[in-house]
C-alpha cells in the first residue's frame, strides 16, 4: 500500500499519515496531526494541528476540523459538516488555550452540513443527521436531527433505523439483534 496526497493539497512537516489513506484537491492537512490507514479526505478539506482521526474516516469535501477533535475508527464526515472548537469566541480574545475536546466515537456518521458544537462527545454508531446542530452529548446509536439537535430514533451499526418491539430490534440489513434498556442501546448479537 501506499499514501495518495493530490498535487494540490498541503501537508504540513509533523503530520502523520497512515497506510492507504488518501488526500484529495485542495486540501489542507496542518502539522502534529495523526490520520490512520485507509482514511479518505476529501476536496478542500481542513485538518487543524493535533487532530487525531483513526483508521478507515471517510472526510468529505469542505469539511473543517478543528484542534481538539478525535474521530474514532469508521467515522463518516459527511459533506460540508463542521466542527467548533471554542465556546464564546471573540475575534479580539485569543483563546488558543481554551480549545474544547470533542469526540466522535467508532462508527459515527454525521450528515452534510452538520455542526458539532465543542465539548459534546458523539457516540458510537450514533447518526447524526444532515443540518443537525449538536448542542449536548449524543449517545451511541442515536438518530438525532433538527436544530438544536434531538433525538428521534436509534440506528444500527449498518445505518438502518431501528424498530424496537419489546426492547428488542434487529437489523434489517445484517440480521444484528439489539436490546434498548434505561434509554441505552447495546447489541447482543
Amino acid at each position: 500500500m501506499s499514501i495518495y496526497i493530490h498535487t494540490t493539497a498541503v501537508v504540513d512537516e509533523g503530520a502523520l499519515i497512515g497506510d492507504g489513506t488518501k488526500v484529495w484537491h485542495f486540501s489542507h492537512i496542518m502539522k502534529d496531526t495523526v490520520l490512520g490507514k485507509n482514511c479518505n479526505i476529501g476536496q478542500n478539506v481542513v485538518i487543524s494541528p493535533r487532530v487525531i482521526l483513526g483508521e478507515n474516516v471517510k472526510v468529505q469535501n469542505n469539511v473543517s476540523i478543528y484542534t481538539g477533535v478525535i474521530c474514532e475508527d469508521d467515522v463518516f464526515l459527511g459533506p460540508s459538516c463542521v466542527f467548533t472548537n471554542v465556546i464564546n469566541p471573540r475575534s479580539a480574545v485569543n483563546r488558543r488555550g481554551q480549545y474544547a475536546k470533542t469526540k466522535v466515537a467508532k462508527g459515527a456518521t454525521i450528515g452534510a452540513n452538520a455542526t458539532i458544537v465543542c465539548g459534546h462527545d458523539i457516540g458510537e454508531y450514533a447518526f447524526i443527521g444532515a443540518g443537525a446542530v449538536i448542542t449536548k452529548h449524543v449517545p451511541s446509536y442515536a438518530l438525532v436531527v433538527g436544530n438544536p439537535a434531538k433525538q428521534i430514533g436509534w440506528m444500527s451499526e449498518f445505518g438502518h433505523r431501528l424498530e424496537f418491539k419489546e426492547d428488542r430490534a434487529v437489523c434489517p440489513e445484517s440480521g444484528q439483534e439489539y436490546i434498548l434498556q434505561n434509554q441505552t442501546v447495546t447489541r447482543i448479537k
